[in-house]
């Protein structure tokens, strides 16, 4: 069996369908799986519940919510619509996953429109799209996790790019329905990191942590620049420890986007995500499964 604490996100078998990223997770003895929202719907949403339900997984996290940077009023109608329908799909998906499973959407804030340089105005947008969505989070139960990307990609896809920054913009609302995803590949360069996820936990707003590693040289599209936890540079110890030190005691995501991942066998990726937590996270965690 993996480790109790480990979940696998499905982007990390990318190119399986749901029945068989359900399959080879259970098959690496893994307890835990956080879900996209295309294969879902591939399936159906009931259908996907019902698998779930069967698999005996707990359910970590759905993939994902937000890019409504957009100042187009019909496009912002569209991006908060469907924000609506990803908080419905993670109430149906959590109440199917077995105990202990997590109401965690994770929201990309989107980049910089095109043909912009406001900067300044995409984020207000983010915060706005926040208090929109926000009491409909709350009525379904749903946490909304803001996620803070590697600051090379706040051009196209996520123009909050710092824990302290997702903490700003949580802040105005209750910790219950707004957290943040601590991920490591995205903050472990950051001076202000061990602080941040300090403060992070002193307001209960770590949603969900994901332990990725970074390496380089990085690929020609660094989105697929993710490699295994203890194949790259990235401290692990330090910060799972500050994790730890919160009292997060919740599943931790390995989320993968590496195209020689993705090119392997799903079981054979499931069971090398699991050998990989167990030497370079595993080690440093002392809380269990959150029940």
């Amino acid at each position: 069996m993996a480790h109790p604490r480990l979940s696998l996100n499905q982007a990390t078998i990318k190119h399986a369908p749901l029945p068989d990223a359900i399959d080879a997770t259970r098959a690496a003895g893994i307890p835990s799986i956080g879900l996209w929202r295309e294969p879902v719907a591939d399936v159906g949403l009931d259908h996907a519940a019902r698998l779930l339900a069967d698999s005996g997984l707990r359910f970590s996290s759905l993939c994902r919510g937000g890019f409504f940077t957009t100042p187009d009023p019909a496009e912002r109608r569209t991006a908060l619509d469907s924000n609506r329908r990803a908080i419905e799909e993670t109430a149906a998906l959590v109440s199917a996953g077995a105990a202990g499973s997590a109401a965690v959407l994770v929201l990309v804030a989107g980049g910089i429109p095109a043909g912009s340089r406001d900067l300044a105005g995409a984020r207000h947008r983010v915060q706005d799209a926040l208090g929109e969505l926000e009491p409909d989070a709350r009525a379904a139960g749903v946490t909304l996790a803001i996620e803070p990307l590697h600051p090379m990609y706040a051009s196209d896809r996520a123009v909050v790019s710092t824990l302290g920054q997702a903490l700003d913009l949580a802040r105005p609302f209750p910790a219950e329905s707004v957290g943040v995803v601590v991920d490591t590949f995205h903050i472990w360069w950051d001076p202000e990191v061990l602080p941040q996820i300090a403060r992070a936990g002193a307001e209960g707003r770590i949603a969900t942590y994901q332990a990725c590693d970074w390496a380089t040289p990085l690929p020609a599209d660094v989105l697929l620049a993710r490699h295994y936890p203890g194949d790259g540079v990235i401290d692990f110890a330090s910060l799972t420890a500050a994790v730890e030190a919160t009292g997060y005691a919740g599943d931790i995501e390995v989320e993968l986007f590496n195209q020689d991942i993705w090119a392997d066998e799903w079981t054979a990726v499931a069971r090398h995500t699991a050998e990989s937590f167990d030497r370079a996270v595993a080690p440093h965690l002392r809380a269990p499964v959150a029940a």
